[in-house]
């Protein structure tokens, strides 16, 4: 489903993801708190599984906690600083799952070839795929019409809520 809200993207492509993170005002959000260590990814999938099922999201369940686990092992892997900051925004219409970290440097889908599927590499390409290109990156994170932190990223997703 495109994303038609006021201030929202339409669906990006694969390798130009859209700039625009922020949630609505009428979202129910939910806040973790991932520090840099192994077990991070683990609590992220847990935490939002957890959520979405005692709101009656199950069907959601699956590809929210796969793309929540690569996003939050990207920000444990490769962003520098003290950790990331997961929030999950509950609409009707929609889930969204934003990993924040200090880190300025986008994230980066390598191209892949046929003898490009190492290790690594994969995990934007699987977020890009199950969220049909909804997904993208802001250099920071606005909250009540000012900066949380000015620097670092927001990685964000968005899955369709069926009806």
């Amino acid at each position: 489903m495109p994303d038609t809200a006021p201030n929202l993207p339409a669906v990006p492509s694969p390798r130009t993801p859209s700039p625009t993170p922020w949630v609505s005002p009428t979202a129910t959000t939910y806040t973790l708190f991932c520090p840099p260590l192994e077990t991070s990814p683990l609590i992220a999938r847990d935490f939002v599984a957890t959520v979405l099922r005692a709101l009656g999201l199950d069907d959601l369940v699956d590809a929210a906690t796969l793309c929540t686990s690569e996003l939050v092992t990207n920000a444990c892997v490769h962003a520098k600083g003290g950790g990331s900051v997961l929030w999950l925004a509950v609409e009707t219409w929609r889930v969204r799952v934003i990993v924040y970290d200090g880190d300025e440097s986008p994230p980066v889908m390598r191209d892949l070839t046929s003898e490009g599927w190492e290790e690594g590499g994969r995990g934007l390409y699987l977020v890009d795929a199950l969220t049909e290109g909804q997904w993208g990156t802001a250099a920071a994170l606005p909250y009540g019409g000012g900066l949380v932190h000015p620097d670092g990223k927001a990685v964000w997703f968005d899955l369709a809520a069926r009806a």
